[in-house]
């Protein structure tokens, strides 16, 4: 079981409120992840439910429990952290079995935990190894297999692939995706790169400033958006969002476009701009389109679309999946 809820929990350093009470339910087995902009509350949020902070008010409860008041340890949880923590003069074998040894296992089960957690991540071949001849991916899963031995009832992990480059991050995401799926346990990842909330998640948790602006699957954040932090912050590339007599005309006061639902063309297009940088990635080219009175747009074309520095395109938004907003930012349905 990994069910967690959180019940008007706040949190607050002396007079400044970083959480307002805010509610919400993480199902058993659920990947759940974090996302929002640097100083949103994510990892304070984190920290609270695995024990690290005190809650200011409300209630945490982990399947069904009242665990607002229990000490770290006894939640059941286990946490991964950006830094790896691991013991440098130990061998992988003993960092995994750190924490089963501390708890007074007997050799045997210990042993059959670290052989079984370096099995599923790949680290059989090094496991005698030391974490200074491990490459940063390796000491990730070395991290992630210490908490893998402790059989919680939820991983909790605090951005662990911000220290890893563009590659590693690459291949650690499909890792704990797989391994999320091999485990069947609930997980909250935390985040602040909407990329890994998309392509991970089974539920993301949009926070700015402390508050929860929308909870959804990846697909519901994309195609309904709650408002324009959202519609803004979801997507890679993200939205164009325009204001004036050009979204006036579609009837709204702001109009969101994604860079995918924008058909190009050389000639007519509701819009006529001029070409200025080009990103040309292969099966994608990104075109930014300086557009007079409606400002620079991202489109996106198929890897070959013939564009240059300095041409003339036309830009026409498909009305069907155009986003429309209110005076205050909120999404108009329908």
């Amino acid at each position: 079981m990994g069910s967690i809820t959180l019940k008007q929990v706040a949190k607050r350093f002396g007079d400044t409120e970083v959480i307002p009470p805010l509610d919400l339910t993480i199902e058993d087995g659920e990947f759940v992840v974090f996302v929002g902009p640097s100083g949103c509350g994510k990892s304070t949020l984190l920290r609270l439910i695995a024990g690290l902070e005190d809650v200011s008010d409300g209630v945490i409860e982990i399947d069904g429990n009242n665990a607002t008041d229990l000490p770290p340890a006894k939640r059941g949880l286990a946490m991964v952290f950006q830094s790896y923590a691991l013991y440098p003069h130990m061998t992988v074998r003993k960092n995994i079995a750190f924490p089963l040894k501390m708890a007074g296992l007997d050799q045997a089960a210990i042993d059959a935990k670290v052989n079984g957690a370096a099995a599923t991540l790949n680290l059989a071949d090094y496991i005698d190894r030391r974490p200074g001849q491990l490459s940063g991916g390796q000491r990730q899963r070395v991290a992630i297999g210490r908490a893998i031995v402790r059989e919680p009832s939820a991983f909790l992990f605090d951005e662990p692939l911000s220290n890893l480059d563009a590659a590693l991050r690459g291949n650690m995401r499909l890792e704990i995706s797989e391994l999320h799926q091999t485990l069947a346990t609930t997980m909250i990842y935390v985040t602040h790169d909407q990329v890994e909330a998309m392509t991970m998640a089974d539920k993301i948790v949009v926070l700015r400033a402390g508050h929860i602006e929308q909870v959804g699957s990846p697909l519901d954040l994309y195609r309904e958006p709650a408002n324009l932090f959202v519609a803004g912050f979801i997507g890679s590339p993200a939205m164009n969002i325009i204001n004036g007599p050009a979204a006036e005309a579609y009837g709204a006061p702001t109009i969101g476009v994604r860079p995918e639902h924008m058909d190009l063309s050389h000639e007519g297009g509701a819009w006529r701009g001029v070409v200025g940088v080009s990103e040309h990635l292969g099966s994608d080219t990104f075109l930014r389109v300086d557009v007079e009175g409606v400002g620079t747009l991202t489109a996106r074309a198929d890897g070959e679309f013939p564009a240059r520095h300095g041409d003339t395109v036309g830009l026409t938004p498909d009305p069907e999946r155009m986003h429309r907003f209110d005076a205050n930012g909120l999404r108009i349905a329908g």
